[in-house]
């Protein structure tokens, strides 16, 4: 029986080793204004009252979480995530499947996303909670974009109704772990919480987010993430 009062909850993606920063540690471990990039992360994260608990999906390899877990309450919990991204989601999913009812809302953010901020996560909720599926917080393009093949333009792209994908994801509970489960099973790649529920038939909604909430892939954003946390967006 589903609640009067959906909860919500939260899942971190963290198993991934970040190749592209070319650093030694995992890009999510790397210092940022003075604590790691997942600390700043979280800290944005518990700032939304509203979410239950926290699932951070590791490597079963990582040997850095223990240091950074220990500032946190019991409100941060683990579990083991995947080599892709939808198998650490997914793990976070069967981890809250005990707690969560069906109808409740789960928050997926990127561990490399430290800069969202507590106004758009409260947009985002707010925009979805009467919804029966769930959306994205997304940015629309201003760039002209251009379609290539073998290094060659072979159009250029209507950027009317081109937008990034940020995160947080929000999604029904039941209805996400239902798409990622069938993903996986047909063999789909799925890149993001949205494509999965995409694949059912279901079109999520856009709530618009900031340009500050940017993902830190290359070392160069680390300066600029450095620069927004200061500014305290």
């Amino acid at each position: 029986m589903s609640r009067t009062a959906p909860r919500y909850w939260a899942i971190v993606p963290a198993a991934g080793i970040g190749s592209r920063m070319g650093a030694v540690l995992p890009k999510q471990y790397l210092q940022l204004a003075e604590k790691t990039v997942i600390e700043q992360t979280l800290l944005r994260l518990l700032s939304e009252k509203r979410l239950e608990t926290i699932v951070v999906a590791i490597s079963q390899n990582d040997t850095c979480w223990e240091s950074v877990k220990q500032n946190f309450s019991a409100r941060v919990q683990t579990t083991v995530g995947g080599r892709e991204r939808f198998e650490s989601v997914l793990s976070g999913l069967r981890y809250l499947a005990g707690q969560a009812d069906n109808n409740d809302w789960v928050l997926v953010h990127d561990a490399a996303r430290p800069c969202v901020t507590k106004k758009e996560i409260g947009r985002l909720i707010e925009r979805l909670k009467a919804d029966p599926v769930g959306g994205i917080l997304a940015l629309p393009v201003h760039d002209t974009l251009k379609k290539v093949q073998q290094g060659v333009v072979e159009s250029t792209l209507d950027r009317q109704t081109i937008w990034r994908a940020l995160t947080p994801q929000m999604f029904r509970f039941g209805l996400l772990k239902k798409a990622l489960e069938q993903a996986v099973e047909a063999g789909i790649a799925v890149t993001d919480e949205a494509s999965a529920i995409e694949s059912l038939g279901y079109k999520p909604k856009l709530v618009e987010g900031e340009p500050e909430n940017i993902k830190i892939t290359r070392p160069a954003d680390l300066a600029l993430a450095a620069f927004y946390l200061e500014k305290k967006v």
